[in-house]
């Protein structure tokens, strides 16, 4: 099974766009809530695992300035990709074009390529989501104002062997840590297991098991 994206009903009525299900708990309102601006920085698994859900549910989403999204691991975490449309170069104004994409678009992806968007601009493109109803999710740059900023990071992998085996064998899964923060809420932080199993990614809550193959990543 793909993912599954979450179905529980969002906290004061609030209505969001499906996540996978293990990021549930981190997320106060079940969700990527309609109308607002989030970021996401780190591993892009998680980016790949969020387009993955909203479009496995149905949803449409636009991917702006990310020439080299994943687009096998999106299909192997469940993604429908006549609901994708990826768009590497924008242009001069990749904020204009995700500006116009907000319009009938469930979740506009806009990748800044290191950029910082000016508070003035950030405002009136934050009122355009919210009347619209769509949600802009922003990484690779700085996004002033942004309601909920979503950091993951790798913590280890698992089929790598240890000792003299260490490097050898197949990679099984990648372990990360995924850390939430907004406006209105304290710092929550998930770790998570990805794992591939049958051609396809799964997304668990990190379960330790004491016979399992694994390499912790040094920080």
């Amino acid at each position: 099974m793909h993912p599954e994206p979450s179905t529980q009903r969002p906290t004061r009525q609030r209505p969001v766009l499906p996540v996978p299900s293990a990021l549930i708990e981190v997320l106060p309102h079940g969700g990527l809530v309609r109308g607002t601006v989030a970021s996401v920085s780190g591993a892009g698994s998680l980016l790949i695992g969020l387009v993955a859900a909203v479009t496995g549910a149905g949803g449409h989403v636009a991917v702006i300035g990310q020439p080299r999204f994943g687009i096998l691991a999106a299909v192997e975490m469940g993604a429908q990709l006549s609901k994708l449309a990826l768009i590497p170069d924008p242009g001069p104004d990749p904020v204009e074009v995700a500006a116009i994409l907000l319009d009938g678009v469930d979740l506009v992806v806009l990748g800044l390529g290191g950029l910082s968007v000016s508070p003035t601009r950030a405002r009136a493109v934050v009122a355009r989501a919210r009347s619209k109803g769509s949600t802009l999710l922003v990484t690779d740059g700085h996004w002033d104002g942004a309601e909920l900023r979503l950091d993951a990071s790798v913590h280890g992998y698992d089929g790598l062997g240890t000792g003299r085996e260490l490097g050898r064998g197949r990679l099984r899964g990648v372990r990360l840590s995924v850390c939430a923060r907004g406006k209105a809420m304290r710092p929550r932080t998930v770790r998570l297991d990805l794992r591939s199993e049958n051609g396809r990614i799964e997304w668990h809550t990190e379960k330790r098991e004491q016979n399992s193959l694994s390499i912790a990543v040094s920080t």
